[in-house]
């Protein structure tokens, strides 16, 4: 079902509304889910953007830890406007993609190899930088305000999520530049063919999402204004869920909209297990989060919602038999290219 995510969530609602009553279905209990959930939603449109050329980035975790590590590094040692120091971050984490589209796209590594390698090096990067140590709030309140303030009880960061995910969506949706990447990801041979520059693509993809995922880290380090060595890594598994499950919602392919639903109906699941279980039950999110990514990416590739280019022969073996179109594709718009 198209919106099954829908269905889902509404299950969750009413029977963690039943079992908890007003802890749950209160309104501080959706600003903390809404409030908290809009940096990993972030960083999961950052997994989307490559994924639509079928190239996966599994260093985005990384990215935004390493972003929020420079920035409180940065508040803490320098006077640099914050300002400077976003837009610094915005680009620092366009060059890690670069990086990575190189390894990928000149080396011919396979992205969840090459992304994996490059998490690995991120990481020693900021455990170096961090001294592998917590670096404390260092922000005024006023600079933290951009990140904990609210607009008619709408916490900011989801206003800045908003922002993106619109970006985002027209782009993949309403421009041949989005049809293109859809080609790509659903058969590469057969775009090239017609004159797409793949390549060019994936490594753009790379590049988007490294600068998506920073902007992730300054969305957490706004919020939170503090670094410890625990951050990243735990956002990216929420992160790979809400895709792969957004792709089987709606468009039946990685879309915007599905990613967000997809996020916010297990984040809702989450928070009536935490209220359930207790926050003493540690793994109670970690087995719900592996769960729900072993079941999304097998309803999302055997209905063919992702998987059908060169990096993701792995997800086939699932049963996906979808056959990629490239009629989106006109001619018209591949001589406009060229």
């Amino acid at each position: 079902m198209k919106i099954s995510a829908v269905y889902l969530w509404a299950i969750f609602m009413v029977l963690f509304g039943i079992l908890e009553g007003a802890n749950y279905l209160s309104v501080s209990s959706a600003q903390i889910v809404f409030s908290e959930g809009a940096v990993t939603a972030v960083l999961a449109l950052a997994f989307l953007v490559p994924l639509t050329t079928d190239t996966f980035d599994l260093s985005i975790g990384e990215v935004m830890s390493l972003s929020i590590v420079i920035m409180c590094w940065m508040g803490k040692n320098t006077h640099v406007p914050i300002p400077i120091v976003c837009l610094g971050l915005v680009v620092f984490g366009g060059i890690i993609g670069f990086v990575s589209g190189f390894v990928v796209v000149k080396l011919k590594v396979n992205s969840l190899i090459a992304t994996l390698g490059m998490s690995q090096i991120i990481l020693a990067l900021g455990l170096l930088w961090s001294r592998n140590s917590t670096i404390y709030s260092v922000f005024s309140p006023e600079v933290l305000s951009w990140g904990n303030r609210t607009f008619f009880k709408i916490p900011i960061l989801d206003i800045y999520l908003l922002v993106f995910a619109v970006i985002i969506w027209f782009v993949l949706e309403h421009t041949p530049l989005g049809r293109r990447m859809f080609a790509t990801g659903g058969n590469p041979e057969a775009a090239r063919l017609v004159g797409i520059r793949t390549n060019r693509l994936v490594w753009g993809s790379l590049v988007a999402s490294g600068m998506i995922a920073a902007c992730a880290g300054i969305m957490y380090t706004l919020q939170i204004g503090s670094y410890t060595s625990d951050v990243g890594g735990g956002y990216l598994f929420p992160a790979l869920t809400a895709v792969f499950f957004g792709a089987s919602q709606l468009s039946q392919r990685p879309n915007v909209w599905g990613t967000i639903i997809a996020y916010f109906c297990l984040a809702w699941g989450i928070q009536g297990l935490d209220l359930r279980f207790g926050v003493q039950t540690y793994w109670v999110s970690p087995m719900f989060q592996g769960l729900a990514l072993v079941v999304a990416v097998a309803i999302a590739s055997s209905r063919g919602s992702v998987g059908g280019g060169r990096d993701g022969k792995f997800l086939r073996r699932f049963g996906m038999k979808k056959e990629p179109a490239l009629a989106v594709v006109s001619d018209e718009e591949t001589q406009a290219e060229e």
